[in-house]
């Protein structure tokens, strides 16, 4: 199966510390995050999202989501290709659904259906 790749959409880091966290980019991007719910911050760069998570601290480093129109239909097809599933298909709020994945040699990241990404 072929699956549809919209381009990268957000880089979020793991941020155990997240008002810290949240801290220092507000400081070092000039700039308030659009979303703020107290467990996950978002800031927009020029429509793309650097996101800091507190919930995925078990992730080593930053994870790249990359836009499709389906994730199963993607997870599926991943998995096909001999990739493992991390993290289940799962819907984050507002229809935004993710999938975090590591491939046969080891790279690990995500897919992800947001209806309300838009680029300017």
């Amino acid at each position: 199966m072929s699956i549809n790749y919209l381009g990268l959409r957000s880089l979020i880091y793991p941020a155990p510390n997240l008002q810290e966290s949240k801290d220092w980019w507000k400081k070092t991007l000039g700039k308030d995050p659009y979303f703020d719910d107290g467990g996950y911050v978002g800031f927009d760069l020029g429509g793309y999202e650097l996101g800091l998570n507190s919930f995925s601290v078990n992730l080593k480093g930053p994870i790249t989501y990359i836009g499709v129109e389906d994730v199963q239909a993607a997870v599926d097809s991943l998995v096909a290709d001999g990739a493992k599933v991390l993290l289940a298909p799962m819907d984050v709020g507002g229809g935004i659904i993710l999938a975090d994945i590591e491939s046969p040699t080891g790279e690990v990241f995500g897919v992800i259906f947001n209806p309300l990404f838009k680029l300017p």
